[in-house]
Parts: C-alpha cells; sequence; structure tokens
C-alpha cells in the first residue's frame, strides 16, 4: 500500500492522473458545490474569476488512512476558506478595534 507520509508523496498523488480524474467526478457529483456551506444554508459554486475556489477534500487524511486515498465515499467538495479552516490555515486575524467605540 502506498504511502503519503512526506509533503513530497502528498504532491505526487494530487498530481497523479487517477487524483485529477476521481476530484472531477466527486466536483460534477456534488454539484460543484461547497457540501459545509450547503449545510449551513449557503451556497458556494465555482467562480470563474478566481483561481481555485473549491477543492475536494479527503475527510479521513491520506496521510493516516493511506488506504481511502481513492475512496470516492472518502471524499466532499468544499470551498477553499472551509478546507482551509479544516486544516488550520490561514485564519483571519482577530480585529482588535471590532469592539471599540464607534463615532
Amino acid at each position: 500500500m502506498q504511502q503519503y507520509n512526506t509533503k513530497q508523496e502528498q504532491m505526487r498523488f494530487y498530481k497523479s492522473k487517477a487524483w485529477r480524474s476521481l476530484r472531477a467526478e466527486v466536483l460534477k457529483e456534488q454539484n460543484y458545490e461547497c457540501q459545509e456551506c450547503k449545510r449551513l444554508g449557503l451556497v458556494t459554486l465555482t467562480d470563474s474569476d478566481k483561481h481555485k475556489t473549491l477543492d475536494v477534500d479527503h475527510i479521513l487524511e491520506i496521510a493516516t488512512h493511506p488506504e481511502l486515498a481513492l475512496e470516492i465515499s472518502n471524499l466532499r467538495v468544499l470551498c477553499v476558506p472551509h478546507h482551509n479552516e479544516k486544516h488550520g490555515r490561514y485564519q483571519k486575524k482577530p480585529n482588535k478595534w471590532e469592539n471599540d467605540e464607534q463615532w
């Protein structure tokens, strides 16, 4: 079984033909909609003005569950902000002036 412990191994996987094909299938199957936004009653679709609006997320990560890397039941579409939130990336910094008096 293939392991995906290093960034290099993971990048090789994400550039593979098998992943790109499955990613396209999942996007189509889930109507190009972020599943987390949908759960919250919102709609996030592909934005042609942006480089990438939607990601296909592994629910159980490939580093810990390599056997599920190409398992469609382990995949879901997320918008980039929700995908980043899941992984703790690019979190919005708190606004120190948010509760300040406005006049």
